[in-house]
């Protein structure tokens, strides 16, 4: 029994289309941010990568096991009318001036959650408290690289209203993971952000001018690529898996001319900003302090017991009886009661 669950656990960790931005793609962002990090804060980041690294994925394993966690990774704008991005409040005060509470996580508060997140980890730096710094850092990372996810700005989150199921992994997942070797990830130092809010922001309205050719592009790829040149199989942890094929994958990131690159860009830059600000603005602590004490005791594990029923963003096919087979996995494997995180 216990080597069937390692089985499955690989199968979920390989299955890297079924989370946000995909697990390798969250790993790597967060990992990059870390190197456009200031002097005074290189040493400390640098000291505790594979922690940030590692930990960039549990906002997608929270999203089955803690309530309230599957709305902080996105935004469905398009729900709210035309030119959304630009009209919706910057400020939480403020939505709730204008909606209910209840409506506005049922359609989504990414940016919002970006900056709660951001706040928090000022207030973890001020007062030097190295595990809450860690875990935070690496959760406002995985946050700030949903927002900039073209797909993460829409109620048509997985195609689904258009025909295109299967479409967010594809952008998000398959196509960094097959090509993001050769993409160029030099985007500078990071820089203080006097609105940081606004920021966020900025990068919802930058994704979701993005979406348009997200959507279409890949509608008139299908139409020139037959299914049995569009997708192939590959094994995944024991099991094979339809994937689009790599020739797919290639014609469709040189469609979208970098723009797969440019997302990864600027979620790197914008996290390695956000951290950056909230040392700054929590007085520029030394962090080199810190590195004096070990840390251990970090891990987040989860008591999965009830099934969580959350909206599925990952590109699970309702038509694909594999598919199905891997949603009722990944909900099981982390649903219901909160995590436990070991101090």
């Amino acid at each position: 029994m216990n080597r069937f669950l390692a089985l499955l656990l690989i199968f979920f960790i390989s299955g890297s289309d079924i989370c946000a931005w995909g697990f390798f793609a969250h790993r790597r962002i967060n990992r990059l941010a870390i190197f456009s990090l200031p002097p005074e804060m290189i040493g400390f980041f640098k000291a505790n990568i594979q922690f940030i690294t590692e930990n960039a994925i549990n906002p997608d394993r929270r999203r089955y096991a803690v309530m309230g966690e599957a709305e902080k990774h996105f935004i469905d704008a398009d729900n709210y009318g035309d030119s959304a991005v630009y009209k919706l409040p910057r400020y939480w005060p403020q939505a709730l001036e204008s909606f209910t509470k209840e409506e506005l996580r049922q359609h989504g508060i990414g940016p919002w959650n970006a900056y709660h997140v951001k706040i928090q980890l000022t207030e973890a730096f001020k007062k030097k408290d190295t595990k809450a710094i860690l875990r935070l850092a690496a959760d406002l990372g995985h946050y700030i690289a949903d927002i900039n996810v073209p797909l993460h700005t829409t109620k048509n989150y997985n195609g689904q209203l258009t025909g295109q199921n299967g479409i967010h992994a594809f952008w998000e997942s398959r196509v960094p993971e097959l090509l993001s070797d050769d993409f160029d990830f030099f985007v500078g130092q990071a820089e203080y952000l006097p609105s940081p809010q606004l920021t966020a922001w900025q990068a919802v309205i930058n994704a979701h001018a993005a979406l348009d050719s997200v959507l279409n592009f890949e509608r008139i790829l299908s139409e020139k690529f037959p299914d049995d040149k569009k997708y192939s199989f590959e094994e995944r942890g024991g099991i094979n898996t339809r994937v689009y094929s790599k020739p797919f994958t290639i014609a469709y990131n040189e469609m979208l001319n970098g723009q797969i690159e440019r997302q990864m860009q600027n979620s790197i830059k914008m996290i390695a900003d956000f951290w950056y600000t909230a040392w700054v603005d929590a007085g520029q602590p030394d962090l080199n302090s810190l590195l004096k004490s070990p840390i251990e005791g970090m891990k987040e594990t989860f008591d999965p017991k009830e099934q969580l029923e959350i909206r599925e963003h990952e590109g699970l096919s309702s038509t694909d009886p594999q598919n199905e087979t891997r949603r009722s996995f990944v909900r099981s494997m982390w649903s219901a009661s909160p995590p436990k995180t070991t101090e």
